[in-house]
């Protein structure tokens, strides 16, 4: 504490703080680049032939899917998609409860390093199918499942590292502009992947690969986890993995890193008492976990199936080549910037995230049925920032509050496994909101739409306890604290 006294200290604090949140927007910028060319590519392995213009030189005798890739140019190619995404996707939900185990008990350096770069082999390695004439469905199935488990090495860590950097105070605006690399990641790798879509899909996957891995490398480099090196021994490394220092993490702490001048006497032997790593069911039975975990769920559902199927949507009824229809799925991720920012806002002034979540879900409902005609575009700013908020504030702001909730005493090692809880929850409707949209669209799009409505209704209503809490303590019933 008495580091941060000296102006010097202080102000290098400052310029650790805002380069460490700048190097995580960077890094979950990179994971969700590389998680979104399977959605534009899908409507180059699958064609309208009659369409396209056959080359004269090629002599194919089938009319109808000479140009498609096997094994999609199957009348179940819809079934074959949705199989590749809840590879990667349950392979995701399934490491996501391990992973923040795992991110409490190693540093997070190293682990976000060889997440990335593992990730980005996998990502390369789906890109290298199309150059190796590979067209087994086993193939790409496991490459997508590796990276969905390479793919969970990143959210549990990046919350860790900026809940241990940023106190309470303004959690849910900082987080929630933080949060937009998120919709940043699938704008570029929409953009990036609609680049080569038509002429080499294989592109669309390498060049996503090469820039997260690279990613990795910076990150090994220049990441500082934790904000101890400031009130630890004037002679720490801020690049070392050595334990992290019990009493930075205590409340007192917390206090000075949220901008409060108030500084706890409490002694740093009573903050090492509650040190050790939280278990499953502990983080479990943290009041308003169980709720959230369950509302991103079916929150996460939605987000998921737009995020794989939107662009093949559009590109069915609309009739749109691949990389337009890519182009014009931006707009729901662009609107998801302005929902996460605005969620982050309101849940700070009033104090209620529960609340805020439950109104952004109720009017995302109707919503997402208005997004069938495309038409008027904007429809698909305001439906993205609806459907996206909410997702964005829970996984961030909310995660964070509960990863630190006074019942923990201090405690900040459990920020990890409570957001790793929480996000691998969200990941199992992210899991089936695909596969459904898969087995559903055959018989209708408008059946799919009906799923979604369905879901962000359920959303709604696992949070309507805390919500009527929420709106109690407004009432006077009961103290309102706000952030």
């Amino acid at each position: 504490v008495a580091n941060l006294k000296n102006p010097f200290i202080s102000c290098l604090f400052c310029r650790y703080r805002g380069f460490t949140l700048f190097l995580t927007f960077l890094f979950y910028t990179a994971y969700h680049l590389s998680r979104k060319p399977i959605s534009i590519v899908k409507s180059e392995l699958h064609r309208n032939c009659s369409t396209v213009i056959r080359p004269a030189d090629l002599n194919i005798t089938d009319n109808a899917t000479w140009c498609d890739w096997a094994p999609f140019d199957q009348d179940n190619y819809k079934t074959l998609f949705g199989v590749l995404d809840n590879c990667f996707l349950v392979a995701y939900a399934i490491g996501m409860f391990f992973s923040g185990i795992f991110g409490e008990r190693l540093p997070l350096r190293y682990y976000l390093s060889a997440g990335m770069l593992l990730s980005g082999l996998f990502t390369c390695l789906f890109g290298f199918g199309y150059y190796w004439n590979i067209h087994s469905i086993w193939y790409y199935g496991f490459v997508q499942a590796m990276n969905g488990l390479m793919q969970t090495t990143g959210w549990p860590a990046v919350v860790a590292c900026v809940g241990n950097w940023f106190g309470k105070g303004k959690r849910g605006f900082i987080m929630g502009v933080w949060n937009s690399h998120t919709s940043v990641g699938n704008i570029l790798g929409s953009l990036i992947a609609g680049v080569f879509v038509s002429s080499a899909w294989g592109m669309s996957f390498i060049v996503p690969g090469i820039i997260i891995a690279s990613t990795g490398i910076l990150c090994f480099f220049f990441l500082v986890e934790s904000k101890c090196f400031f009130i630890g021994s004037k002679h720490m490394n801020p690049f070392s993995p050595q334990q992290r220092s019990p009493s930075c993490h205590s409340s007192s702490s917390e206090r000075i890193f949220s901008g409060s001048s108030a500084i706890s006497s409490e002694p740093a032997e009573a903050a090492e008492d509650h040190t050790e790593a939280i278990s499953f069911c502990g983080a479990l039975s943290i009041p308003g976990v169980v709720e959230f975990s369950l509302c991103l769920l079916f929150a996460k559902l939605v987000s998921y199936t737009f995020l794989y199927w939107l662009p093949l949507y559009i590109s069915n009824v609309a009739h749109f080549e691949a990389k337009e229809a890519g182009d014009m799925s931006t707009l729901f991720d662009v609107g998801g910037i302005m929902g996460g920012i605005m969620a982050g806002l309101v849940s700070d002034y009033t104090g209620g995230r529960a609340t805020t979540c439950g109104v952004m879900l109720l009017a995302a409902a109707p919503m997402t049925y208005v997004i069938c005609s495309l038409k008027p575009r904007r429809m698909l700013l305001l439906c993205g920032g609806l459907v996206n908020g909410p997702y964005a504030l829970i996984t961030t702001a909310v995660s964070a509050d509960l990863g630190t909730h006074e019942s923990l005493r201090g405690n900040a090692r459990a920020l990890s496994t409570v957001t790793a809880i929480i996000d691998g929850t969200g990941s199992i409707g992210a899991a089936l909101g695909p596969l459904l949209a898969g087995l559903i669209s055959p018989s209708g799009w408008n059946n799919v739409f009906y799923m979604l409505i369905s879901a962000d209704v359920l959303a709604c209503l696992f949070l309507s306890r805390l919500v009527y809490k929420e709106v109690k303590g407004w009432c006077g019933r009961a103290p309102r604290q706000r952030g």
